[in-house]
């Protein structure tokens, strides 16, 4: 039923509600409240008497409400006080299905039963901002049909609230409380310190020989109407020797009063879980929980009191003091349900609980920072995030920073960042020498990921940082081991009586399992995301996995098996003076048994109820100052979902994936603030950037719901295991933001993948046997599909929650999706019949535009718009400028005004094979340039992971979708100046055409020219117009053409379809059964766009081109040449730039080709072209209208940013002609990244469809040194001793001479019997080469397939080729599988003792 609220007060606001979901009428004062728990609570809590609570936090209910039970003392184990006080409630969201163990009841049954009315439906972050900005209001709940003049307004600030809240009859048994509204957990807290507690109401007359202590409890309303409380306190308090006196909140007030001090009323109060209080004296910073809407006026204290706490935000009194007497109050709640309980130790004595501070910090001079190196599986963007907001902070701070970091593609190596920069191995060896070369005296090893950490861990054991009096910033060297060597972490975790699961650090792992008890979980020390983890369920399973993991670690660890629980995590940042705050705490969706890298996570926690949230979140701080970490770290719990019992998994004592998702899912910059506090600032003393008023030693309150979803691309890989488990494998991962989780969840699903619409039940289809393989851990990468299709068939939520044990909550959620999508189903022959409150839900459960079938112009004319809303990290409490913003459909009106014209900047999206952090440092760059030419920007990117996504980036953030959809919605109501799509890769680029239909206007190329070159078909045709020579090519229009179109050209053919990045489904074909299933998959991704067939033509040498013109004209060109021959992808090519050997009238070839192509293609900005050559002649392949892969790395290496140069191109200002880019005099090598380690079963085959997760590069004054440099980076070693090569028969006479190099090196060669036959090595040599793998025998591989470059086919047995390459990666054994690269590796061994290893080219780019 529909209901109206009129909020009136002296500013006669009027805000309009609806959806009453239970009734009354009720007239009261309006407040809110931001806690995200604790509902049960607050609404017991009696200083809420005669107030309509607003929670701000819009999922409400989702835990429900538990029965009412005795807990210590008699008092209620759950609740603050026999009944509901709280007038009304008013809610976004009332979850319809609760989900707990302890739920008796549901929210809106509770309320029914108590007679107390409430409001779901409502835009309460609106309805927030304005009781913040008029102050607290009268108001009233009318019901649909009664005139708003028949419910009378009554003031309750103008009744004696406390007497209509404290127990009624005189004489109820225990101690010296006195009751103006107590919560029975104050009474606990007594109780349970040995007191003997009498309770006496508010009126009682006191007499001090009948007490030992007096207690003032909280209560509500105005202090002034207590006037006979007061006199009862003086009689006892203002003497000259009084019984020690203790009062909260209300009692604060009144012990105010009592010793004449005033009290005032505040504008909305303070109510909510994470008020920050300074205590005076230590400046230690606490997070508290309060409820009040009166304060004390600190100026009026009389001489001998003295200040205790102060509101670090507000500013507000917050606690008072005797100086010599034994009297003191706090506003605050110690002891709160819900809410933190930090300085619950008042109630004991609380200056036992103040430590004095710290020695003083002595600040470094200069810094070296360690980052991560190339982006592999389970280490990615996230360490260029945490790395560049490190630098940012170090250099307000005026300190120099030097960086080492060899992963060229990344925002933090970009000049302008650190002051030096060395693309450089981060191993002990080359850290070493920089250090001997920049004598820094600090160093921050936590920014990094695990490469970082373990380099930095080696070079204390050396004694490298000793040596030099290099520092450790932030967390101790010996606080990271003991979170790393799970024997010494175990037992520190047990001396402060917490637990991990049942585990055994262990050599003999096998004993250890049987001793622990199958299934067990089998994991590596010292290594990230899982790797070389697995369940095993029996000791053959075991024996498999424990080999495998000694080849990664020299410690490994075996769990007890928590499959099945819940996976819960906290953020929590800790300074040097002991103030500690967690920042973020997050659930993961999917149960314990698939890793967190894996899982969908959703933030806040969902099913967590205010006592479970409390107990995690106390337990982290304990453990974080038990171990004495400074900065940031994470913190992982297994915690049982029948009851209350929980396991602590692992603490991360570094910056994590998880750390960049709380950061963006917060607003709360935990990498900048770790920066800080690594430097010795108390973090009360820094400032919460987004309000840039209030302290960062808060917790976030968020009012919105964040879901994190991870992305695989797993289908590029041959013969991988799509099993998801406790190992890592996914690539990257998207944030999606919405007001509950139905509209985040549908919004990252299609983030994940832009050919997606949402939770749709066609992408798997469903049966029994599909449902119990994909359901069950470990699990599939698709199974998030598999449920929308068993939710569709008609599965129950209770059967799903036994196969998959995701909590009921999540699959009542889901299942909401699918039935309205049944629902939306009825109207898809005419979605003009379509009730238009239909609509509004679909868009409010997260449905696209493509979902409903809707037309767009029909939304818009029935005024279903988004609003756009604020991430301020404080729930509207506090007015904050911030431009962080997201779309949702649950809302009346946006946050921010759209006045001022800017320029959009689209995004690369997810980070996937083929699209990573490259694409970010291009958007960046171009964001920068333009705030330096004075245009305002917008960013529309929804990756956690980037630079891109950090709010102080740009001036408009929007964390949303990049579909046409969103970016024409935020496009109306931004109207900009223009559109950037040529900087975030390929995604912008698929949605040109769309947007320029709709009269966006775009800067820079066309999107008819976009068109022109992503359509194989036109821009083949283009080049034959042109006269540019190309392979011979057709278009696929059937089978059998296709079929004789080969036969002509002769095979191989390489299949390419339209629009795509990193080669997806691009193929080559050898014979025609290749063709026909090439064929089909191409035609599936490329459903709206042509497939080309063009001759493959072999041993070819490939060259990439980067430019920028202006209208057509040429202004710079970047050439970079490949080692390997065509038929590798460029993102898995090695590239050499200035090219090495390309001769003069090649060049000159070159430029023609680039200038005529850029001419007909009227470029205006950036371009990348792809050739081939061979036999003296050029063919182009393919060119891309936007940034490429390749552009950050001819950018630093060549020394002109060809990004700044394209920005400036774009937005019509004249630059200066480049020319061809030569560079200065240093060599660049680029090396892809592989993360095969992590990829069961793959398949190390390079061909035409890109395969690496990262790329590294590093200079020298030649190829050769460059090269070595950056195969170091990427964990490469240097063979010792013993080399396999397995290079087939054929190829042994053209690499004949390198084969004697290599034993004249003193290598001990071994050959496979294929190379053996040629290449005579006899004897025990020849024994099985598997045998050789198992033992760590080799310390390289080199293994040459059969098959010419360029092919992937997929043999129907398992070669020895396969097995030995797949053994190297398992086994840890470095592996070379290209022809060229050998070679180049050869004689790099031949050149190494001439420029020695230690050698360091420094580039400052």
């Amino acid at each position: 039923m529909l209901g109206n609220f009129f909020g009136i007060s002296s500013h006669s606001a009027t805000i309009i509600l609806s959806f009453f979901f239970f009734l009354n009428k009720s007239p009261q004062i309006l407040i809110f409240q931001t806690g995200m728990v604790g509902y049960p609570e607050a609404l017991t809590d009696p200083s809420y008497k005669s107030q309509i609570l607003t929670l701000t936090y819009p999922l409400i209910g989702n835990y429900g409400v538990p029965k009412d039970e005795d807990g210590e003392f008699g008092l209620s184990k759950w609740f603050e006080s026999s009944k509901i006080h709280a007038a009304a409630l008013i809610i976004g969201e009332l979850s319809e299905s609760p989900s707990h163990w302890s739920s008796a009841k549901s929210l809106d049954q509770w309320l029914r039963e108590q007679g107390i009315p409430g409001l779901e439906g409502v835009d309460t972050r609106s309805l927030t901002k304005k009781i913040r900005e008029k102050g607290t209001m009268l108001g009233k709940l009318v019901v649909e049909g009664t005139s708003a003049n028949d419910v009378p307004l009554d003031n309750p600030d103008t009744r004696n609230l406390v007497k209509e809240v404290s127990m009624k009859v005189k004489g109820t048994v225990r101690i010296t409380a006195i009751d103006c509204g107590i919560k029975y957990n104050q009474i606990r807290c007594l109780c349970q310190r040995g007191a003997r507690v009498t309770v006496i109401p508010w009126d009682y007359p006191l007499d001090s020989n009948d007490l030992d202590g007096l207690f003032i409890s909280n209560g509500p309303g105005n202090p002034e109407y207590c006037k006979e409380t007061v006199e009862n306190i003086r009689k006892v308090a203002c003497v000259e020797d009084p019984k020690p006196v203790f009062g909260i909140c209300l009692g604060h007030q009144l012990l105010s009063l009592v010793i004449g001090a005033k009290t005032y009323k505040m504008k909305y109060g303070n109510r909510g879980h994470n008020q920050p209080c300074i205590h005076k004296g230590t400046n230690r910073c606490f997070i508290t929980s309060q409820n009040h809407g009166f304060a004390v006026d600190p100026k009026t204290l009389p001489e001998d009191w003295d200040v205790l706490f102060t509101n670090a935000n507000d500013t507000t009194s917050e606690g008072i003091v005797h100086n010599h007497k034994p009297l003191f109050s706090v506003q605050f709640h110690p002891e709160h349900m819900a809410g933190p309980a930090d300085l619950v130790g008042l109630f004991d004595v609380f200056l036992d609980t103040v430590k004095d501070a710290k020695e003083a910090f002595v600040r470094p001079r200069k810094v070296l920072v360690l980052g991560s190196g190339g982006l592999s599986i389970g280490q990615a963007g996230e360490f260029d995030y945490s790395g560049s907001q490190a630098i940012k902070a170090l250099k307000e701070e005026n300190i120099q920073t030097v960086l080492i970091n060899p992963n060229i593609a990344t925002v933090q190596t970009s000049k302008g960042l650190a002051d030096k920069v060395y693309f450089l191995p981060i191993t002990p060896e080359y850290v070493t020498q920089v250090i001997k070369n920049e004598r820094p005296d600090g160093v921050l090893l936590t920014f990094g990921g695990q490469t970082a950490l373990n380099c930095g861990v080696e070079l204390t054991k050396q004694g490298v940082l000793e040596k030099y009096k290099v520092r450790v910033l932030g967390t101790p060297v010996a606080s990271i081991e003991m979170t790393e060597d799970r024997k010494i972490f175990v037992e520190k975790i047990e001396e402060i009586n917490e637990h991990v699961a049942p585990s055994e650090a262990a050599m003999s792992a096998v004993a250890a399992a049987e001793r622990l008890g199958y299934p067990v979980l089998v994991r590596s020390a010292f290594a990230l995301g899982g790797l070389g983890s697995g369940f095993a369920n029996n000791r053959e399973e075991m024996i498999t996995l424990v080999t495998q993991a000694f080849a990664h670690t020299s410690q490994v660890l075996v769990d007890k098996s928590l499959k099945g629980w819940k996976e819960i995590e906290y953020e929590v940042v800790r300074d040097a003076y002991d103030n500690c705050v967690t920042v973020c705490n997050m659930e993961n969706v999917d149960p314990l048994g698939i890793h967190t890298g894996e899982s969908i996570v959703v933030a806040p926690s969902q099913t967590l109820n205010d006592y479970e949230y409390n107990m995690l979140r106390n337990t982290a701080i304990k453990v974080i100052r038990h171990l004495g970490i400074v900065g940031e770290c994470n913190i992982q719990y297994a915690l049982n979902p029948e009851s209350e019992q929980y396991y602590i998994i692992e603490v991360n004592a570094r910056l994590s994936r998880s750390s960049a998702l709380a950061s963006k899912a917060t607003g709360y910059p935990l990498a900048y603030v770790a920066a800080k506090l690594g430097l010795g600032i108390p973090l009360p003393m820094l400032k919460n950037s987004v309000t840039n008023s209030t302290t960062a030693n808060f917790e976030p309150s968020l009012d919105y719901c964040v879901v994190k979803v991870p992305r695989w691309d797993l289908s590029k890989f041959l013969r991988v295991s799509t099993k998801i488990g406790s190992s890592m494998k996914s690539v990257g991962e998207v944030m999606a933001i919405g007001r509950n989780f139905e509209e985040a969840f549908q919004k990252a699903l299609r983030m994940v993948d832009e050919n997606c619409v949402g939770f749709d039940h066609t992408i798997k289809p469903v049966s029994e046997e599909v449902c119990n393989e994909v359901t069950h851990l470990p699990s599939h990468s698709h199974r998030i599909f598999v449920l929308a299709a068993a939710l569709h068939a008609g599965y129950t939520v209770e059967r799903l929650y036994e196969l998959t044990k995701i909590d009921h909550w999540f699959l009542h959620k889901m299942k909401n999706i699918a039935d309205h999508e049944k629902l939306l189903k009825a109207f898809n022959q005419d979605e003009s019949a379509m009730p238009p409150e239909v609509m509004r839900k679909a868009k409010q459960l997260g449905f696209s535009d493509k979902q409903i079938l809707a037309v767009r112009k029909l939304r818009r004319d029935w005024k279903i718009l988004p609003v756009v809303k604020q991430i301020d990290t404080v729930a509207a409490e506090w007015p904050a400028h911030t431009n962080y913003l997201y779309l949702t459909y649950h809302g009346s009106e946006s946050d921010v005004v759209f006045e001022q014209p800017h320029v959009m900047v689209i995004g690369s999206g997810v980070y996937r094979i083929g699209s990573s952090v490259e694409f970010d440092w291009c958007a960046v760059g171009c964001i920068m340039e333009l705030r330096k030419m004075g245009y305002k920007t917008i960013m529309v990117n929804y990756n956690p992971e980037t630079v891109s996504t950090d709010y102080d980036m740009c001036d408009r953030l929007y964390f949303d979708e990049i579909s046409f959809e969103v970016v024409m919605d935020i496009y109306e109501m931004e109207n900009p100046e223009g559109v950037i799509l040529s900087m975030g890769g390929q995604l912008p680029n698929n949605i040109a055409m769309s947007l320029h239909r709709q009269q966006c206007r775009i800067l820079g190329t066309s999107p008819e020219f976009i068109d022109s070159a992503e359509n194989r078909f036109k821009f083949s045709r283009m080049l034959d117009t042109i006269g540019i020579s190309q392979p011979r090519w057709k278009e696929l229009s059937d089978i059998e053409s296709a079929v004789g179109f080969c036969e002509t050209v002769g095979y191989p053919c390489l299949v390419r379809p339209s629009y795509v990045l990193s080669g997806a489904a691009m193929n080559v074909a050898y014979a025609d059964s290749d063709l026909e299933k090439y064929l089909s998959s191409a035609v599936a991704v490329s459903k709206e766009h042509p497939v080309v067939i063009s001759k493959f033509i072999q041993e070819a040498k490939e060259i990439d081109v980067d430019a920028v013109a202006c209208d057509g004209v040429v202004i710079a060109i970047a050439v970079s040449e490949h080692v390997e021959n065509a038929g590798v992808h460029s993102g898995d090519a090695t590239l050499v730039t200035p090219p090495q050997d390309i001769n003069q009238k090649t060049m000159e070839r070159i430029k023609m080709i680039v200038h005529a192509i850029g001419q007909e293609l009227q470029v205006t900005g950036p371009f990348n072209l792809q050739l081939i050559a061979k036999d003296d002649q050029l063919k182009v392949i393919e060119c891309n209208v936007r940034v490429s892969r390749s552009f950050p790395f001819v950018s630093k290496t060549l020394g002109v940013d060809l990004v700044a140069l394209a920005t400036r191109v774009i937005l019509g200002e004249e630059v200066e002609a480049v020319g061809l880019m030569k560079g200065n005099g240093i060599v660049g090598v680029k090396v892809p990244q592989f993360s095969f380690s992590r990829l069961a079963g793959a398949d190390v085959v390079l061909g035409v469809e890109m395969t690496s997760t990262g790329e590294v590069a590093c200079f020298g004054e030649n190829r050769y040194e460059a090269y070595l440099k950056a195969m170091l980076s990427t964990g490469f070693k240097i063979p010792k001793k013993n080399i396999l090569l397995t290079i087939g028969t054929y190829k042994v006479m053209v690499y004949f001479t390198a084969i004697q190099t290599l034993e004249s090196l003193g290598y001990n060669l071994y050959a496979s019997l294929g190379t053996a036959d040629f290449y005579t090595e006899h004897g025990d040599k020849q024994r099985n080469i598997m045998d050789y793998l198992e033992e760590n025998h080799f310390d390289l591989v080199v293994n040459l397939s059969m098959r010419n470059s360029g092919g992937r086919r997929l043999s129907s047995f398992v070669t020895k080729g396969y097995r030995t390459r797949r053994m190297a990666i398992d086994y840890s054994v470095p592996l070379i599988t290209d022809i060229k690269c050998t070679k180049l590796f050869v004689q790099v061994s031949c050149d190494k003792l001439a420029f020695k290893v230690m050698d360091i080219t420094q580039a400052s780019c």
